[in-house]
């Protein structure tokens, strides 16, 4: 009997949440303040953490900075301070888990406070064939997408559980909801950060007292920032899925995450290959990738990353 009612109870929710979901496509809910927030973003050197920084500090938010590169993580930091915030600048390698604790522990001092936002932003990808790819290459995609996340998140989640009041950003990929070939190291840490973020979430969800401890994932589609510089879809397919422009990903990251979304696909036009990777069999969902040139897609950025390794030695891309 008790099986039954909570089945029922189960049902009833199940409709009301599609129903709260289709509705908030038409009418927006309330977005919720975030001045005074502390947010730290890590591969703030980049050109999706820094529209990230200049974003939140535009809705009144303090950031902290997190970053491989010295000079490109000042300079995010003097493009915030330039609009009115306030920004902190620290050199990580998000890698390291020592480093990771080290630093975190040295902006609550610096700083003052806790951080109350964390936005895992970092991300690399090798740009070669598997058999290509020499193993370090590899193992780097897999700590900067995968690992560091681990760090980040136990350097600051006890502080977040503390208050009840915190939010989680992960910023992943469609590559890690469905797949294409030739970047199995992207794909594997993406498919492994988008697990990492929603079995957090469902720990969270179970705990009692850390309600106010929110998590949003975000898997956007192809960026253009140079990070996947020459991958290519079919060329009438691409009119209707062009890479995406930075800051319009910035911009509806930033939506979901002022209304406590959970998960954001960008654009929503994605959302179409992760259903039908669930739902149709193998070969559909071979022959539909086929016709978008979704399977060979990464061939030419695999051939540009060649030529710029050769010109310029190892690419780092964030």
């Amino acid at each position: 009997m008790i099986f039954l009612m909570d089945l029922q109870m189960m049902l009833l929710d199940v409709v009301y949440f599609i129903l709260r979901s289709c509705l908030r496509i038409v009418l927006r809910p309330r977005t919720k303040p975030i001045d005074g927030e502390l947010v730290l973003i890590t591969g703030s050197g980049g050109a999706l953490g820094r529209l990230f920084a200049l974003e939140f500090s535009k809705h009144g938010a303090e950031v902290v900075l997190w970053d491989f590169n010295r000079e490109t993580n000042e300079e995010t930091a003097k493009m915030v301070r330039a609009q009115g915030g306030q920004a902190h600048a620290y050199t990580v390698d998000v890698t390291n888990r020592e480093e990771v604790y080290r630093t975190a522990d040295q902006v609550r001092k610096e700083v003052g406070r806790d951080v109350t936002y964390l936005v895992n932003n970092a991300g690399v990808v090798a740009g070669e064939r598997l058999l290509d790819c020499p193993d370090t290459m590899v193992e780097r995609t897999l700590k900067v997408n995968c690992h560091a996340l681990f760090w980040t998140v136990k350097a600051f989640l006890p502080q977040m559980k503390a208050k009840n009041h915190g939010h989680i950003i992960t910023i992943a990929s469609v590559l890690g909801l469905f797949s294409t070939a030739c970047v199995e190291d992207y794909c594997a840490s993406k498919f492994a950060a988008v697990g990492f973020h929603e079995s957090l979430a469902h720990e969270l969800l179970t705990e009692e007292d850390v309600d106010g401890v929110k998590t949003t994932l975000v898997c956007p589609y192809v960026v253009d920032t140079g990070m996947f510089d020459g991958c290519r879809i079919r060329e009438e397919v691409e009119l209707i899925l062009p890479p995406l422009e930075p800051l319009y990903c910035v911009q509806q990251a930033m939506n979901a995450i002022l209304i406590d979304q959970p998960l954001v696909c960008i654009p929503r036009l994605t959302y179409l290959p992760f259903l039908a990777r669930a739902l149709l069999p193998w070969e559909s969902n071979v022959a539909t990738y086929r016709f978008m040139g979704s399977d060979q897609c990464m061939y030419p950025f695999i051939e540009t990353m060649r030529k710029k390794r050769a010109a310029n030695g190892p690419i780092k891309a964030a």
